[in-house]
């Protein structure tokens, strides 16, 4: 068996400095696993994941269980024919969620411009920051993120998103890696096309068809063969094998839906179950409309079943609305419960604009809507678990999930 990677300091390409390289790309080295490991110092050094139990999937894997082969998305029985000792923990999302919010709120210590990608990573600008250079800025974020939460994060710093989101997963475990700008088109050239973003697997082989397999063999067409083969999306893997990558970190963006879905690693079984989720998915979406001033006219669900199969389903409103209970309504009349249960649900405002709730429920004077902005004023004063629909309160003291 392989041992898993040691921790490193640091690394950097060889060559060029740090001076153009603003951008950095924070992410959490097997964070949900690294959460818990806190509260099971025991377990550290072993195989441990997180995730479903029997029929669930792999939500995270410490590397000592990679080593296996073990891997996020992998059902759990085949991680435990890899790995016949590895230990499951299951998934507490509310833990994760706010040991995020106080490592953003860390990184927005060191510059305003920081871009949330997901609940363990984020982009950040550093070139407001004349005092300090980026690996300065790198080594104290890692150290401050260890000192106040106790993991990891590995960081690459590099002049676009592009390489420094590659940057970082190459300087994992806890590390961190600079591709100073004029290192840029070496770094990427050692690259399998698969390392570039937005490459999936009918990408891959479409192009190895070709026998196109690195981003070198790409660099060694026009921009306009590729966008022949691939269409639009030919032209952009051109632009980021030779390094172009135009988009700034952004910490506001133009919303042109609200939603929040799901995956639960041990499947949902019971409708009522999955309705619950449900409820709690749109009375997130309302709140977020109603913080914002929005409306929505169209309602949509997400719903993925035992084998992975996915379905969508949408209906537009006779009238826009911020309410949860009018999103609900219409979430769960689009709901057919799959037979061998649900792995993901998700609840999505669409069509949003500016605006106040013209919704009208049949026998409601205003009183639901009353109701639900006295919920966000609870919620944004005590936290989301203080309150909430009755359906929704955990046995567990979570909050709702």
């Amino acid at each position: 068996m392989s041992r898993a990677p040691r921790s490193q300091a640091g690394r950097r390409m060889r060559g060029g400095d740090d001076s153009r390289t603003p951008i950095l790309h924070v992410d959490m080295d097997a964070f949900f696993v690294e959460v818990e490991l806190l509260e099971r110092p025991h377990l550290r050094g072993k195989p441990v994941a997180v995730g479903g139990q029997e029929r669930g999937v792999i939500a995270s894997a410490s590397y000592e269980a990679r080593a296996y082969g073990v891997n996020s998305a992998m059902p759990v029985v085949q991680a435990k024919r890899l790995c016949p000792d590895l230990i499951m923990i299951p998934v507490r999302h509310g833990i994760y969620s706010t040991v995020s919010r106080r490592i953003m709120e860390i990184l927005g210590s060191f510059t305003p411009t920081v871009e949330q990608v997901s609940v363990d990573e984020a982009f950040l600008d550093v070139s407001g920051d004349r005092k300090r250079r980026p690996v300065q800025i790198a080594q104290h974020i890692r150290a401050a993120i260890r000192e106040q939460e106790g993991v990891p994060a590995s960081v690459g710093i590099a002049a676009t998103k592009h390489v420094a989101k590659i940057a970082s997963a190459h300087a994992k475990p806890d590390g961190f890696l600079l591709v100073p700008e004029n290192e840029t088109l070496a770094f990427l050239g050692d690259l399998p096309i698969g390392a570039l973003w937005g490459v999936g697997e009918a990408t891959q082989k479409k192009l190895a068809s070709r026998g196109i397999t690195s981003v070198t063999d790409i660099r060694e067409l026009s921009q306009a063969d590729l966008e022949r083969m691939l269409g639009k999306m030919g032209g952009k893997l051109w632009e980021l094998a030779n390094g172009i990558d135009r988009r700034d970190v952004v910490t506001t963006r133009v919303e042109k839906s609200i939603g929040k879905e799901e995956t639960y690693f041990d499947l949902l079984t019971v409708r009522s179950e999955v309705e619950a989720r449900m409820l709690h998915q749109a009375h997130e979406c309302a709140r977020r409309l109603r913080e914002r001033g929005l409306v929505a006219w169209r309602i949509s669900i997400k719903v993925r079943d035992a084998s992975f199969s996915t379905i969508t389903r949408s209906h537009t409103l006779m009238s826009p609305t911020n309410l949860a209970s009018e999103i609900y309504r219409v979430a769960i009349s689009m709901l057919d419960m799959p037979p061998g249960g649900v792995r993901l649900v998700g609840v999505r405002v669409e069509s949003i604009e500016p605006g106040e709730s013209t919704q009208t429920i049949l026998g409601d004077d205003g009183r639901t809507e009353q109701a639900e902005r006295t919920l966000d004023t609870i919620r944004k004063k005590f936290g989301s678990g203080v309150v909430g629909p009755g359906t929704l309160l955990s046995p567990r003291g979570e909050d709702g999930l």
